[in-house]
């Protein structure tokens, strides 16, 4: 399944892989890519991921869920 989202607060390279490292690391996340220009992350999962647990992850790592 894939799941698109948009993230705000990133403003480099290092805040992508920030990001990405965050939502790679959620139960069900097969990988996550994430790009600075469109400030969105497209996750590949086994489930739907629920959009809590997405916002709980980025807040934790220091961005927002759109």
């Amino acid at each position: 399944m894939r799941q698109t989202i948009s993230v705000t607060g990133m403003t480099c390279q290092n805040c992508v892989r920030h990001v990405r490292e965050a939502l790679a690391a959620l139960p069900g996340v097969q990988s996550a890519q994430v790009d600075l220009e469109s400030n969105s992350a497209t996750l590949e999962t086994e489930r739907e991921v629920p959009r809590g647990e997405l916002s709980a992850a980025l807040d934790e790592a220091g961005y927002e869920l759109a």
